[in-house]
């Protein structure tokens, strides 16, 4: 694992179950699954003979954006492509910061023409769009934490890809090692709670992680920067509980994950209960249908 440092890290304070917590407006991407299937397998999550009925994932999703709307949050939309049935997980589609869009490059074939469509929706959305040279899969495997990215690798995203973000938005990057391939995107094992900024630009940063979906040496870095963290069990990470999305105070999660809903209540937040079980058959959940749109 390594750790590279493109700013110098902010003091973070504790984040205590006594601060109120605070909505923030988001702005988010998403696709709906109008081609949902499951017909290859690119992580252990996708087994294209169990059956896949893409009006309960339509339905599902619809759900879940309609909670995003009935909060205040901005949705916009991009076109489903045919043949490119993953499409509906946009998290994957790009990181933004600051109007900036940092383009995919997906590992899988499969996924790989998903790319294009994405970097023109940007651009064509007046984004300033930076194509990439390394392999990485957006928002997927890159977490925005106050004035920090964290960034995972291990099985889709390369280290180089960290390197690469650190250089585009000049921002310290953090990099974390995943070693279950059950989580094999950052956004799977870490749920990020608070990323906002507190008064005199001190970080409020909080988040929610599964200890053992990294390396030991990951697991450490975690713990000294982020002690006040909710540590999931794994009955909450297998129902992908921190694929999850937050505006400070609302946090949408699978209803599945009982303990970290518990979890949450205990500090303050208030926890948006959002079924996506069918689109979990093609290894994404909440935050995977999410992507953050940053201006």
């Amino acid at each position: 694992m390594s750790q590279t440092t493109a700013a110098a890290p902010r003091t973070v304070t504790s984040v205590t179950a006594d601060q109120p917590r605070i909505q923030q407006h988001r702005r988010y991407l998403m696709c709906r699954p109008e081609h949902f299937t499951v017909s290859y397998t690119i992580n252990p999550w996708m087994v294209p003979a169990n059956p896949t009925d893409t009006a309960v994932a339509l339905s599902q999703w619809q759900t879940l954006h309609d909670a995003y709307r009935a909060l205040g949050h901005e949705v916009q939309l991009i076109d489903p492509i045919e043949g490119l049935p993953d499409m509906v997980y946009t998290a994957n589609g790009g990181f933004v910061i600051d109007g900036v869009a940092y383009g995919p490059s997906f590992r899988y074939a499969e996924r790989m023409p998903e790319a294009a469509a994405f970097m023109d929706w940007f651009s064509g959305n007046r984004f300033e769009v930076v194509a990439p040279r390394e392999v990485n899969e957006g928002e997927g495997d890159f977490l925005l934490v106050g004035n920090t990215i964290l960034a995972g690798t291990g099985f889709r995203s390369t280290g180089d890809s960290h390197r690469e973000v650190g250089e585009i938005f000049g921002r310290e990057v953090v990099s974390l090692r995943l070693v279950d391939p059950r989580f094999y995107h950052l956004d799977t094992a870490i749920s990020v709670l608070d990323p906002v900024e507190g008064p005199g630009g001190v970080e409020r940063a909080n988040i929610a992680y599964l200890p053992h979906a990294f390396d030991e040496q990951s697991q450490a870095v975690l713990a000294e920067r982020y002690p006040d963290a909710i540590r999931v069990d794994d009955a909450d990470g297998a129902v992908f509980g921190l694929n999850s999305a937050s505006d400070g105070l609302n946090v949408f999660i699978s209803p599945r994950a009982k303990g970290f809903e518990a979890q949450l209540r205990e500090r303050g937040y208030n926890p948006v209960l959002i079924d996506l079980s069918e689109l979990l058959l093609g290894g994404g959940g909440i935050k995977c249908c999410t992507l953050e749109l940053r201006r």
